[in-house]
C-alpha cells in the first residue's frame, strides 16, 4: 500500500559555521543586526520535506508517492526520485519557477538559520488527490504552499484517506481557525516541541485536548525522544543514541518516514515513534537529509 506525501521538494544548500551563533549576535543590537558568518564547508543536497520523507519511507521498503511540484530546474531531482524507486506520478513541474531552495547554516551547537525560497512550491495546489487512487492507504500534509496544504487536507478528507497533519515550518502561516480545521480533518498530528506550543497557543487547545480530537498526537523532542498523546494520555518514548552527531538537517523528516511506515501497517503509535527515533539517530550521523542507509530490520523495532 502507498503513502501520499504532500510537501516540498527542494534543493538544500547546507553550510557549517564552526562557532556559535549566540557569540556573534548581540541581543542589545538586534534592531541593527548586521552579521556575517564564515562557512568553510558547503554542500548541495536533494531535500524538501516530501523528498526527505519519501526517501525515509522508501528506505524502509514502503511505497512513497510524493505529491509535490518541481521547477524548471527540477529534472535532476525527478531522475533521482525514479532511481530510488519512488513513484513520481504526482510530481509536477512549473516551467515558470525555480525548484524551492533552502539555504541552511548550522553552528557547532546544531542551531540552524535557514533562508527559504518557495519557488515552484507555491504551485503545488495544481496537483490533486482524488478518491479511489489505487493503493493509497495513508497520507501526510507536510510543509508546503499555503493553498496546497489547505486543499490537499480537504481532498484527503473527501477521499477518506487517513492522514497526518505535520505543519512544521508552515505552521505560522495559519491562524487558530485554520489550524482547528486541519486538526478536525486529520487522523494524527505530528509537531516538534516548539511547534506544539505554538499550535496550542493558536488553537486554544492543550496537547491533551488536541489528542482527544484525533487518533494520536506526537511531539518530537530531539535528543530527548518524543511524547505520544492518545485520548489525553501522554507516553514518553525514549530517544535512540546516535553513533555521532554530524548534521540535524532532515532528522524530523526521517522520523516521519518511520511514522508513516508503522501507521500504514497498523502498529501502535508508540511503536511507530520508536521506529522514527531509530531513523532520526541514523540520519543525524550523516551529512545531508537523504544520505543515510538502513542498518536494521524495521520489523524488529
Amino acid at each position: 500500500m502507498a503513502a501520499l506525501i504532500c510537501g516540498s521538494l527542494a534543493f538544500d544548500t547546507i553550510m557549517t559555521f564552526e562557532g556559535r551563533f549566540a557569540a556573534q549576535i548581540l541581543p542589545e543590537q538586534l534592531h541593527i543586526l548586521n552579521v556575517s558568518f564564515l562557512v568553510p564547508t558547503l554542500r548541495r543536497d536533494f531535500g524538501g520535506c516530501a523528498g526527505n520523507i519519501a526517501y525515509s519511507l522508501r528506505l524502509l521498503g514502503g511505497d512513497a508517492r510524493p505529491v509535490a511540484m518541481l521547477g524548471s530546474d527540477g529534472d535532476e531531482y525527478l531522475a533521482r526520485l525514479r532511481e530510488l524507486g519512488i513513484d513520481t506520478r504526482h510530481v509536477g513541474q512549473a516551467g515558470d519557477a525555480y525548484t524551492a531552495q533552502a539555504m541552511i547554516m548550522t553552528d557547532q551547537d546544531n542551531n540552524q538559520i535557514t533562508a527559504f525560497h518557495p519557488g515552484a512550491m507555491l504551485h503545488a495546489h495544481r496537483t490533486r488527490i482524488v478518491a479511489g487512487e489505487a493503493g493509497a492507504a495513508i497520507g501526510i500534509i507536510a510543509p508546503d504552499g499555503r493553498e496546497a496544504m489547505q486543499e490537499h487536507a480537504a481532498q484527503f478528507a473527501v477521499a477518506q484517506i487517513p492522514f497526518v497533519f505535520d505543519p512544521g515550518q508552515g505552521l505560522p502561516m495559519f491562524d487558530g481557525e485554520a489550524l482547528r480545521r486541519f486538526i478536525g480533518q486529520a487522523d494524527w498530528v505530528a509537531v516538534n516541541d516548539y511547534e506544539g506550543k505554538m499550535l496550542c497557543e493558536r488553537t486554544g487547545w492543550s496537547l491533551a485536548e488536541i489528542s482527544q480530537r484525533v487518533r494520536g498526537l506526537v511531539v518530537t523532542l530531539g535528543g530527548e525522544g518524543c511524547e505520544v498523546w492518545e485520548q489525553g494520555e501522554r507516553t514518553h518514548v525514549a530517544a535512540v543514541a546516535p553513533t555521532e552527531v554530524v548534521d540535524p538537517t532532515g532528522c524530523g523528516d526521517a522520523w516521519r518516514g518511520g511514522l508513516l511506515y508503522g501507521l500504514e501497517r497498523g502498529w501502535p503509535l508508540a511503536r511507530c515513534a520508536r521506529l522514527g527515533n531509530r531513523l532520526g539517530a541514523l540520519k543525524i550521523a550523516r551529512r545531508g537529509p537523504q544520505n543515510y542507509e538502513l542498518d536494521f530490520d524495521p520489523q524488529t523495532v
